[in-house]
């Protein structure tokens, strides 16, 4: 009987499926997530969960793919980038995502972190204004399967009137303001994340709430450097 159990073990052993042989930068992105995410103090399990399965590589050009788990950005084209993985860890985090919220994201890039919230919220939105990006950035995330991700082209100084009120907003380029627009988009109990520095100026990650009575609070929480707010 022993015999039998352990040759059946073997067996079972020869033809399980290799993660590391199916997805080779697996190990890549579960030390990203240990070494650049967690030891600085990301703890929220939900975001740490999704930073583990969403394939930053295929969101990235194939010439940098070999540095898609590294601690810094990447260029996607356009002059733009893709985010260190601990700033949109930590820009994550911070809005608190819920499975029943809406999200706005101006700033698609990559899909990166469209893909990212889209693990922990129930609906986002996102704006793109260069359309090479939002077309590729669109068939990234529809080829990974993410239905719950509603991308477009424009301006997303405006946001997305029609869509809004929104939980949360996520803005991943810097300006010299918070966006009128956005704020008024934001639901009442709602935060929004922004970068916020004119030209040559220091940026300041800005985290924003706005209360049950739609009075608004701000506070800077990380210094930052993000590519400039287009458009408007």
């Amino acid at each position: 009987m022993r015999k039998a159990f352990a040759a059946l073990l073997l067996l079972l052993v020869a033809v399980a499926p290799d993660s590391e042989s199916t997805d080779p930068f697996l190990a890549g992105r579960l030390a990203m997530v240990k070494d650049q995410i967690q030891d600085r103090g990301i703890s929220d399990s939900r975001v740490l969960s999704a930073l583990r399965v969403v394939p930053r590589h295929l969101f990235v050009p194939p010439e940098y793919r070999s540095q898609a788990y590294a601690d810094h950005p990447l260029p996607i084209g356009e002059g733009q980038t893709i985010s260190q993985p601990y700033i949109i860890a930590f820009m994550t985090e911070i809005l608190r995502l819920q499975p029943t919220d809406r999200v706005l994201e101006v700033g698609t890039g990559s899909g990166y972190q469209a893909a990212v919230a889209a693990k922990l919220a129930a609906e986002v939105y996102t704006i793109e204004i260069f359309g090479s990006l939002a077309a590729n950035s669109a068939r990234t995330l529809s080829s990974l399967g993410f239905r719950n991700v509603h991308a477009r082209q424009g301006d997303g100084y405006y946001g997305w009137e029609e869509k809004a009120p929104f939980d949360a907003i996520i803005v991943t380029c810097a300006g010299g303001h918070l966006p009128p627009p956005l704020l008024r988009q934001l639901k009442n109990g709602g935060r929004m994340v922004m970068p916020v520095g004119g030209p040559f100026m220091t940026q300041n990650l800005v985290y924003v709430e706005k209360d049950r009575r739609g009075s608004l609070t701000q506070r800077n929480v990380l210094p930052v450097a993000f590519v400039r707010l287009l458009g408007h």
